[in-house]
């Protein structure tokens, strides 16, 4: 048998060994539950999910708390609670797969066209919008994009408010004459 270098260190590892005793279930929960959830993430790869199985397992050993006879293992019985949980869990976890003649796809709205046709028509719009000079291409966006007032525009620009509306008005020329905004026409 040896004796401890240092009696202090060895006081110190002595209650990692204790085994404690709960009068009753709040009180183990109250005292375990960090560990045991750390125990349920590692078994999950989302946190609610670790919750849930936490939250699941002790409600088994809850369900069982006047049979266990030692609760000095009720730690092991609450992990093994949660490893057979998760293995059910995964288990269950299946997705139905049905064959069909027909894809299933969303009936169109009235009023929308093509989601696709409508990105086409976006991405032209902005190609449009970069070739204007950029006095007018920065009046532009903060006009129809960031929905400001002509006043408001002016205001963040440091010009008159006919400025902005002579400005605008060029470009929305411009972008009227733009060829590859002609097609969508």
């Amino acid at each position: 048998m040896t004796t401890p270098v240092c009696t202090s260190a060895s006081a110190a590892a002595a209650p990692a060994r204790q085994t404690y005793s709960y009068p009753s279930f709040a009180s183990y929960v109250r005292a375990r539950q960090p560990v045991l959830l750390r125990t349920a993430r590692s078994l999950t790869a989302n946190p609610s999910d670790a919750e849930d199985l936490l939250q699941t397992a002790l409600t088994k050993t809850y369900v069982a708390w006047e049979r266990i006879e030692d609760h000095r293992a009720l730690d092991g019985y609450v992990r093994r609670a949660l490893l057979n949980t998760r293995t059910s869990q995964w288990r269950k976890r299946r997705v139905d797969e049905f064959v069909c003649d027909e894809l299933p796809e969303p009936e169109p709205v009235p009023g929308e066209g093509d989601p696709a046709e409508r990105q086409a028509l976006h991405d032209a719009m902005w190609r449009a919008i970069a070739r204007l000079p950029a006095r007018q291409r920065a009046m532009v966006v903060l006009r129809y994009y960031e929905d400001l007032s002509e006043a408001q525009t002016a205001e963040v620009l440091g010009v008159s408010v006919g400025t902005v509306k002579s400005a605008v008005s060029r470009a929305l020329g411009k972008l009227r004459e733009d060829p590859e905004l002609g097609l969508v026409r």
